[in-house]
């Protein structure tokens, strides 16, 4: 088992929601640090942790961001970041399930990621890259996330299910080290 590091520049924690019951609405978290263990030989063994800046959150649209921030969805002033914890990992198919707590608002529910290796390579500038992916499918209302408004129509103004979509490129931490610490001359 080895522990890699995040490489932000090629990760993204992404959702989706639906809006006024006929189209989605996207976004993503700008800011987030996720640790890796990582056990090539038995992925089943492997770890993960990650923490998200609630402040960080962008769907494209400054006032709906800042309304999503407010106390009405992640009261982000007072629950600075949302966190997830791995709790065991199991094969599935040609894939994995990767069972942990989510913490939203302070509350930690247990959820369920499907997640797939996307393989392990040589990094171009030396050292190890690994790429992963994961999906979920969430109540928002688990969570205390319940503002919403009744439309004249009928149905809500935000859906319930949020589904979320993570990337992560991660490098080996050994190598990452090494690289931090070469001396060009």
């Amino acid at each position: 088992m080895s522990t890699w590091t995040l490489d932000p520049a090629h990760s993204q924690i992404e959702f989706a929601v639906k809006h006024m019951m006929v189209t989605t609405v996207r976004g993503q978290f700008r800011k987030f640090t996720v640790d890796v263990d990582f056990d090539e030989e038995h992925p089943e063994r492997s770890s993960v942790a990650a923490h998200i800046d609630a402040s960080s959150i962008d769907t494209g649209m400054e006032a709906r961001d800042a309304h999503l921030r407010s106390a009405d969805f992640f009261d982000a002033e007072k629950f600075s970041e949302l966190t997830f914890r791995s709790t065991g990992v199991t094969t599935s198919g040609d894939g994995y399930k990767i069972d942990g707590d989510l913490t939203i608002r302070g509350e930690t529910r247990h959820v369920v990621l499907d997640a797939e290796i996307g393989g392990v390579v040589p990094n171009l500038q030396g050292g190890r890259r690994a790429g992963f992916s994961a999906t979920t499918k969430i109540s928002r209302k688990a969570w205390g996330l319940t503002w919403n408004q009744i439309l004249e129509t009928g149905g809500l103004a935000v859906g319930d299910d949020i589904k979320i979509s993570i990337e992560l490129a991660v490098l080996q931490a050994e190598a990452a080290a090494e690289k931090a610490t070469t001396v060009v001359a």
